[in-house]
């Protein structure tokens, strides 16, 4: 040890300046990698703020403007102790409503050893894109018509995001209406009467929204029945039926044509929903509780899609459930209906009941959907 310190020491010959001045770029090296860890450290911290600061604006309002977008997208980069400073690059919209959003953040961070090679500082930049597909946030429901003898009521259940429980949020009720067709044959003591009713039985159906548990009228569609021993013309918006009275010897046929007016729809705002099912109740049927998320009773819906099978209604196949969610597509409308226990299924979808239809508005900002990142 004495010796060491001895050649330390010593001002003789040349090896100890040669072997302080080899120390430098050793110290250099092992500067650049602790400025190194900290610009990696320092990196992985802004792209985390600024991941966080872009879903952020992904939660705006579409007519925002840039500059508003890009002072929250500022506020929560830094507030998510991003370092530098975050920019909005672009935001654009497609023609279904799905947002696409590219942003950037740049941060010149001074180094502690690298300034010996006269290196002050390094820039350090990140970017983020999103992509956040539109959601189903609005339901326009319409009835088309409703028939049959049993009276029935179908009801839109909503879970709220972070609740358990379902809770009602528009419902369609409807009665039947009895139509009779009455009719002589003879005269005097002879005279005879007899009674068709219509077959197919229409009736009232009248469309609620809830507030809570409180339900307020926003429309209803009255159908009105005529009859006679004449064939009608097959015309558009009127559904035709017939029948005879088995106690007249002749059997004259009695033909039968209703019209079931345009009703005002409910809007049903979902946007604040994470679930949605539909269910009839047909206390006369049996069963007599059919829902869109029982797969035992779901088959007696049918759905139309405007983009699979030219939009012709087809029956859920038995042991499935429905996503309301996907079964309502975005800005377009969806023909339903549903058999309400009178006929066994499966059965083509003439022999359903309760024909409505629904179209959905979607946005991109007002309730979760699909979002991707592309750093």
């Amino acid at each position: 040890m004495r010796s060491y310190r001895k050649f330390l020491r010593s001002d003789e010959g040349s090896f100890a300046p040669a072997f302080a001045l080899s120390l430098m770029p050793l110290l250099l090296a092992l500067g650049i990698a602790v400025d190194y860890t900290s610009a990696t450290t320092d990196r992985a911290q802004m792209q985390n703020a600024l991941d966080s600061a872009i879903i952020s604006i992904t939660t705006m309002d579409r007519n925002a403007t840039d500059a508003q977008r890009e002072t929250i997208l500022q506020s929560v980069y830094a507030g998510n102790g991003g370092r530098g400073t975050a920019r909005l690059r672009s935001v654009s919209f497609d023609a279904d409503g799905t947002m696409h959003a590219s942003t950037s953040a740049s941060y010149a961070m001074p180094t502690n050893f690298m300034n010996l090679a006269n290196i002050n500082n390094v820039t350090i930049d990140v970017d983020t894109s999103v992509r956040k597909n539109p959601a189903l946030v609005k339901a326009e429901f319409n009835v088309d018509r409703v028939s049959g003898y049993w009276g029935k009521t179908m009801t839109l259940y909503g879970t709220p995001i972070g609740s358990s429980n379902a809770s009602p949020l528009m419902k369609i009720e409807y009665a039947y209406k009895e139509f009779k067709f009455t009719y002589s044959v003879g005269t005097g003591n002879k005279k005879k009467d007899y009674s068709v009713n219509d077959p197919k039985g229409y009736g009232t159906s009248t469309t609620y929204i809830y507030n809570g548990t409180t339900a307020t009228k926003v429309g209803q569609q009255i159908c009105t029945t005529t009859a006679s021993f004449n064939a009608p013309k097959a015309t558009a918006g009127v559904y035709i039926s017939s029948g005879f009275d088995k106690n007249d010897p002749n059997k004259p046929m009695v033909y039968f044509s209703t019209t079931c007016p345009a009703t005002t729809g409910a809007s049903v705002d979902v946007s604040s929903m994470n679930d949605l099912y539909l269910q009839m109740d047909v206390p006369s049927a049996n069963p007599s509780k059919l829902k869109s998320n029982d797969p035992n009773t779901s088959d007696r819906l049918y759905i139309g899609v405007p983009s699979i099978n030219n939009g012709q209604m087809i029956e859920v196949a038995k042991g499935k459930t429905v996503d309301i969610f996907t079964a309502v597509p975005c800005e377009q409308t969806s023909n339903q209906a549903w058999e309400d226990g009178g006929n066994p299924v499966p059965a083509d979808v003439s022999n359903a009941d309760f024909f409505y239809s629904v179209t959905g508005k979607c946005d991109f900002n007002k309730r979760p959907s699909v979002t991707s990142l592309v750093q």
